[in-house]
Formats: C-alpha cells, sequence, structure tokens
C-alpha cells in the first residue's frame, strides 16, 4: 500500500521533532509525524530550557503555554558537586543571575519536565494541523533527486506502508535509525558511562540544609551519579552509573540495591526510602555529532545529530534551536521561494555549535566525574556566552571581513551576520520580540528609503520583509548592531543577523536585492 505525497515528513515525536512539525506549521508549511512510541515521554528527562529557547518558543506564541506547564522545582537554582548530599558539597556551578539574563534577553531559564513539555508540543502540533502518527515506525528509506520514500509500519497490527515526501527531517534519537540507513557516521567520544535511573520517596531536608537543588552530581567511593528533585518534597530521581566491564548490569539493580545506592548518596545509612516503580532500563550518557546533518533531502536533527552528557542543560535546547534553524528554510524552499541550496546552510551553521556544545557539556561532565572546577575552567565558557553568544562561521548570511570568532561576548554583541541579533529594549518591548515569521529591516533612523527598499526587495522575492526604524536615541541600538545613522540591519526569520550595512548604501533597494538574494540562495 501506498499512502499519499507528504512535503515534510518527520520522523521522531519527541522534543526535536514535535517542534519541528510546530515550527513549520508557523511558516506555513505542512508536515506529517512519526513516533514508534504510542504517547509522547513519560520520564522527566531534559528540565531546562534556557532563555534563547524560551525566545523561540516566544516567536511562535507558545512562551506562556511552556511556562505554564513549569516543573515544581522551577525556582531552584543550585547545581552542586557532593561527595554525598549529606557531607561534603565540593563546589557549585557558576550560573547566570537573573539580572544578568536581563541585560542579553526578554527571556528566561524555564525549569519543565520533559514529560511536561512534550504534551504541550503535541497539543500545539494538533491544533496547526500536523498529521501526527504515534505508535509508527520507519523500516525502510530511499532517496533520489525527485524526493524521499520511506517505509512505515503500524507497531499495534504490524502493518506496513509507503509514503513520499519532499524532504524527511530525521529526529529519531540517538541512536537514530534514519542515520544508520543512511550510513552517516559520528565522530566524539562516544559512550562515556552507562546509567540506571530509577524513582524514590524520602525526606531529604536535614541533608539538603536549605539547599534549592536543580541536581546534586555525586561522586565517591561507592556511588556515581545524580540525584534529581521532581517535587521539592519527597519524591526524587536517581541516575546511576554501572560499569558492564565489571560484570555489572542494568537488570541487577533490585529495590534493596537501589535504597542501599541512595543511602550511600545521600550520605544517611539508615535514611527511610521507599523505590517507586520495576522499571529500570539501562541507558549511555554519551558524546559525539553527526558526521553531516544533511544528506541529500534528509536533515538530522536533535539527539539523532549530537548527543552529549546532560551537564550543562545543553542537549534538549540545542536540538530545538536545531529545528528553530532549519523550519524557515524548509518552508521557503517548499514555497518555491528560496534556492535548494538554503538547506546546505543548516549543516554549515548547526553542526559547528553542536561540535563547540559537546565540547561544552564535556568539560563540565569532568567535574561531575570528579575534576577539580580549577582543572578544566580555561576551556569553559560562560553559561551566557553558550546560550546567546556563539556565531555560525558560513551559512545564511553575507559575512564581514575580519569575522572569523565563532563566540561573541553577549553583554557587548556586535550585531555582526550568521550572530543572533541583539536585544535592545524599545520601551515596553525588545528587539528579540520583533522576530520570528518575517525577515526584518532594522533602520538606524527614519529612513525612508529602508522602508521602500524592503517592500521592492520582498516583493522580488515573495517574501515579507517587515521594516522597523529606531529611533537613535534609543540607548544601546547603534552600538549593539554596529550601526551608524541611515544604517540597516536585515534579520532572518530565526533572528539571527543576515546582513548589515553601518551606513545607509547609495541605493538601498538595490544593496537589500542583493543581500536576499545570496540568503535566499536564487
Amino acid at each position: 500500500m501506498t499512502d499519499r505525497h507528504h512535503p515534510v515528513l518527520i520522523v521522531g515525536g519527541g522534543l526535536t521533532g514535535l517542534s519541528t512539525a510546530v515550527f513549520l506549521a508557523w511558516h506555513g508549511a505542512s508536515a506529517t509525524l512519526v513516533e514508534r512510541h504510542p504517547g509522547t515521554s513519560e520520564h522527566p528527562k531534559a528540565r531546562a530550557i534556557n532563555p534563547r529557547t524560551m525566545e523561540v518558543f516566544g516567536a511562535v506564541g507558545m512562551a506562556e503555554a511552556v511556562r505554564a506547564g513549569r516543573s515544581p522545582i522551577s525556582g531552584n537554582t543550585d547545581l552542586v558537586h557532593v561527595e554525598t548530599l549529606a557531607g561534603h558539597e565540593r563546589m557549585r556551578m557558576p550560573s547566570a543571575t537573573p539580572e544578568a539574563i536581563d541585560r542579553i534577553s526578554p527571556a528566561s531559564w524555564t525549569l519543565i519536565d520533559q514529560n511536561q513539555l512534550e504534551p504541550i508540543l503535541r497539543r500545539r502540533a494538533e491544533e496547526v494541523g500536523v498529521d501526527l502518527r504515534f505508535g509508527t515506525e520507519l523500516v525502510a528509506l530511499s532517496q533520489d533527486g525527485d524526493g524521499v520514500r520511506a517505509t512505515l509500519r503500524e507497531r499495534s497490527s504490524g502493518s506496513e506502508y509507503d509514503v513520499t515526501a519532499d524532504h524527511l527531517v530525521a529526529a529519531d534519537g540517538s541512536r537514530s535509525p534514519v542515520r544508520a540507513l543512511l550510513g552517516i557516521g559520528h565522530h566524539g567520544p562516544g559512550v562515556i558511562t552507562e546509567l540506571v535511573s530509577f524513582f524514590f520517596d524520602a525526606d531529604l531536608t536535614e541533608a539538603l540544609r536549605g539547599r534549592r537543588i536543580i541536581a546534586a552530581y555525586v561522586n565517591n567511593d561507592e556511588v556515581r551519579g545524580t540525584i534529581i528533585p521532581l517535587d521539592n518534597d519527597r519524591r526524587w530521581v536517581m541516575n546511576v552509573s554501572y560499569f558492564p566491564d565489571r560484570g555489572q548490569r542494568a537488570e541487577d539493580f533490585d529495590d534493596q540495591r537501589c535504597t542501599a545506592i541512595v543511602r550511600a548518596a545521600v550520605g544517611v545509612s539508615d535514611l527511610p526510602v521507599t523505590i517507586v516503580g520495576g522499571s529500570r532500563p539501562g541507558w549511555d550518557i554519551s558524546a559525539r555529532v553527526a558526521d553531516r546533518m544533511r544528506d541529500g533531502r534528509v536533515l538530522v536533527a536533535g539527539d539523532a545529530a549530537h548527543v552529549m552528557p546532560p551537564t550543562g542543560a545543553f542537549g534538549a535546547s540545542t536540538g530545538i534551536q536545531d529545528a528553530y534553524n532549519l523550519a524557515w528554510k524548509l518552508a521557503l524552499v517548499h514555497r518555491g521561494l528560496a534556492g535548494p541550496a538554503l538547506l546546505d546552510s543548516y549543516d554549515q551553521e548547526r553542526r559547528p555549535v553542536a561540535e563547540r556544545t559537546v565540547e561544552q557539556a564535556m568539560l563540565r561532565f569532568a567535574i561531575r566525574e570528579g575534576k577539580r572546577f580549577e582543572d578544566v575552567a580555561g576551556g569553559m565558557v560562560s553559561e551566557e556566552t553558550m546560550t546567546f553568544g556563539y556565531r555560525y562561521p558560513c551559512g545564511a548570511f553575507l559575512p564581514e571581513q575580519g569575522t572569523d570568532d565563532t563566540l561573541e561576548d553577549p553583554f557587548t554583541p556586535g550585531g555582526r551576520p550568521g550572530a543572533r541579533a541583539p536585544h535592545v529594549i524599545l520601551g515596553d518591548f525588545s528587539t528579540i520580540d520583533l522576530f520570528g515569521r518575517n525577515f526584518v529591516v532594522l533602520a538606524n533612523g527614519g529612513e525612508p528609503d529602508w522602508a521602500a527598499a524592503a517592500t521592492s526587495a520582498g516583493a522580488k522575492f515573495g517574501v515579507q520583509v517587515d521594516t522597523h526604524a529606531i529611533e537613535p536615541e534609543v540607548p544601546g541600538f547603534a552600538e549593539r548592531y554596529g550601526l551608524q545613522p541611515g544604517g540597516a540591519a536585515l534579520i532572518r526569520p530565526d533572528g539571527f543577523v543576515a546582513w548589515r550595512t553601518a551606513r545607509r548604501p547609495a541605493d538601498p533597494g538595490a544593496a537589500l536585492i542583493e543581500a536576499l538574494r545570496t540568503v535566499l540562495a536564487v
């Protein structure tokens, strides 16, 4: 049986796949999503969504819903490294204060469990008409210059059918079957440690000593693992490493052993503990990046493209931002408004970010494994820089000479092409609030030529180009965007700077047309 043709087929219904579907719909492109599991995740898994990702959710009208679903631990602030929870605290990881984030972004960190965020994304996908097929897996795949052909299997019945699509987004997790079918290799350290997770109830008030932890990384002679609060009261999850090379197995973690592990991690030998639930499948912490994130008509995103230790809370946000980078490009290509080469920029832009992020997660993981902060601090960049300060080395923008750095200080941004457009307060809103669906021209001053140029250039390519004249007296705008009076910056739909001219060119319309032509690859 052959099903109908689908513009975009998304394989994987986790955070990245569902986000891709929602973002594509936001840009007017339809998608079909298949997920092998019968529903969304039942495990908390990823729990921290960084402020840049909250900007992304705000751009598509979802920030309020995401914040409403935030975790009971959303007010917690401490990431601690301990020998035991009740004993010696080795260090606390530095984190940005709300006041510091306010200087960079109108958004903030949101702690929301993955099993709460995925249903929010699923509901939005259903509302915007995404064809969702849970309980369906991809079992075969081929592609040519005309499209993709996939064989899908309904897991409940075993029935198979073929579908065709113009493009396929592989968001099918760290063991990605799609990546394997395409023969895409990966590089990096690989598997670092094997773990088992289990839930438990206990009163840890005394051991916490007033700390409001997001996580406690435990490292002693008996336990190497992480204690994570679920309800800020009595329910916790414990992730603990085990070692197959020593004959240890995930199935050996019975209630008695789990109780002993909790007591050793907390540092109270007679702590009353109740182990909750019986299923404790093994999983692993790995670090690797796919050798390529585009293979013909297949785009690889999220954990299928990059996996990293959970230290730093980078993983989920990196995948969601993959989806945001890709969605506007795919939508414009499908609408015939951009050339196929625009999709090359997805790999060019996102793979270097993934590699840098994996590197930073590994440095933070080394502390979890027992290294001193001082031993790794030299290679570590700040949370704020990794969240807001990365800059694409090449891609769908017009680069400027002498700007090879892939990181910038987000507190003193330069507005360079390839970087996130800086946050500047405009009365009761931010420049960030202007981005998300269309191209945007930000002009330094009320030059009427820029409005006319944007209208003309947009009409030529069939895309919407909004214009906003920012008054010269707005604090920080000219400096953060690197513009003199009459200059302007072109911002992409994903909020990254595509092009700028520090001064007014002789012909703004012609200059903007050439910039758009390059960005759209037409």
